[in-house]
């Protein structure tokens, strides 16, 4: 997947690298694995505003993804590779040999027409999903479960993946996105491979406009309002807002917002940096 540099014909085309969709091979979605979306724009059921900065945006129909890969040791082809408006990474179509189509995120470099299965005792090859117990080490992997059942919630954006790096006992140690190093248990399934569209990371969007496309309102910077409205605001001129912190006054730039004594902490071998 790659990024093209536009011809600047327009103001908004200046700056702007704008993804290519060559991988993409259909332009609709397969209308049984859609769903409609219902946009709230931050309001809650009373109307008010809960949620700052949300609002507009393009319409947009959700695909229904496969994240739990449970149809074990049924081979299946992939029919396309196609855009979702949902998140970054690509899509890929399914067509089951018993006749079930399915979503998926798609790993970069799975081909339309490639054969792919999930379970026990299948070769490790890219957009096949196998427990974790039974993936070599080294191995690069995505969307990869926390429990075992309940479906993929690591490694699934665009261009993210993890590396399986040792096997002790119940537990694989893998090395997350994050720089993170965490044990899962080894009966937790994995898909083999990077997810795909990896230079979603270069796009510029080029203009404000586009953003309000997604659906995004302007924010406007603490330190630029007064300060009955934030606790960085007021001042004459362009003075410093003090320490860096939320409305709320939750300081930002390094205090630890985590829970401590969290259950998932004796299974996190190192923290992130």
């Amino acid at each position: 997947m790659a990024v093209k540099k536009l011809r600047p014909i327009t103001p908004g085309q200046r700056f702007r690298v704008a993804p290519v969709f060559d991988k993409i091979t259909k332009d609709t979605p397969e209308k049984s694995l859609t769903k409609s979306i219902q946009r709230n724009g931050g309001r809650n059921n009373q109307g008010r505003m809960t949620v700052r900065n949300v609002g507009g945006g393009h319409k947009k129909k959700y695909r229904e993804i496969d994240f739990k890969r449970e149809k074990l040791n049924i081979p299946a082809t992939v029919k396309s590779i196609e855009y979702d408006p949902n998140r970054t990474a690509r899509i890929a179509l399914l067509y089951y040999a018993d006749g079930e189509k399915r979503y998926i995120v798609a790993p970069a470099d799975l081909e339309v027409g490639t054969v792919i299965q999930s379970g026990s005792g299948i070769p490790p090859e890219v957009g096949n999903c196998i427990p974790l117990g039974e993936i070599p080490l080294g191995t690069i992997v995505h969307n990869i479960e926390l429990k075992p059942g309940k479906g993929g919630a690591m490694a699934r954006s665009a261009g993210s993946y993890a590396q399986l790096m040792a096997r002790e006992g119940k537990y694989a140690t893998l090395k997350l996105p994050s720089g993170e190093t965490r044990m899962v248990l080894i009966t937790c399934m994995a898909t083999i491979g990077t997810v795909s569209n990896g230079d979603h990371m270069n796009v510029r969007l080029g203009k404000a406009g586009r953003n309000r496309w997604k659906g995004r309102r302007p924010r406007v910077r603490g330190v630029a309002m007064n300060p009955v409205d934030h606790p960085m605001g007021g001042g004459e001129g362009k003075s410093s807002g003090g320490h860096p912190r939320s409305r709320n006054g939750v300081l930002a730039k390094g205090k630890k917002t985590r829970r401590p004594n969290k259950y998932s902490d004796k299974l996190i071998v190192k923290r992130s940096k």
